[in-house]
């Protein structure tokens, strides 16, 4: 199981949006930049797998990799963000 960082997700994302992670920023729209509901589903269950319990709602409500990441840092033990 890999541990979830900013840079973790960051990579995450961009595999799903078939972009380099350099090009997924901190406070772009993600949805926006293509992420869609089926992609968001499958990175819920991925990052619950790795021990983060959010949900597709909170995060299309929040669609920015600085607020995804605020809100999975806050549920995973001994992660800082």
């Amino acid at each position: 199981m890999t541990q979830l960082t900013m840079e973790t997700v960051r990579a995450d994302i961009a595999e799903v949006l078939y972009v380099a992670p350099g090009e997924v920023r901190d406070h772009d729209d993600l949805v926006q930049s293509g992420l869609d509901s089926v992609r968001i589903m499958n990175l819920v269950e991925q990052w619950k797998q790795a021990g983060a319990e959010v949900s597709f709602v909170e995060l299309a409500e929040r669609p920015t990799l600085a607020e995804w990441w605020e809100l999975l840092a806050a549920r995973l033990p001994g992660t800082t963000a």
